[in-house]
């Protein structure tokens, strides 16, 4: 079973910085991408960053290009965001997933609050 485990989120004033991680197991060699997307009670999903998991390539949304980095860590089985220059409009729940391409998403965590004020 794919597994993924998101930790890192918490409260900050604008123009801090918060680093997400999320620790996943169960992961088949199909999914290539990880990534992140954001998503609120009631809003839209926002797909926030994604990476290769084999060429190490990135992608990211134009609202967090310059502020956030994914990167990965394939001996430990996890993914990190680091999120600096945090905006109010950040503030979301952010999960953890699994994508086939694009921002098809397949498989996501529980998700980590982040509240920036």
């Amino acid at each position: 079973d794919v597994q993924l485990v998101e930790s890192g989120g918490g409260s900050v004033q604008a123009g801090g910085s918060l680093r997400l991680s999320c620790a996943a197991s169960g992961v088949s060699d199909s999914r290539y991408c990880m990534g992140w997307f954001r998503q609120a009670p009631g809003k839209e999903r926002e797909g926030v960053a994604r990476i290769n998991r084999y060429s190490g390539s990135t992608y990211y949304a134009d609202s967090v290009k310059g502020r956030f980095t994914i990167s990965k860590d394939n001996a430990n089985n996890t993914v990190l965001l680091q999120m600096k220059n945090l905006k109010t409009e950040d503030t979301d729940v952010y999960y953890c997933a699994t994508l086939s391409g694009g921002w098809s998403f397949g498989y996501w965590g529980q998700g980590t609050q982040v509240t920036v004020s």
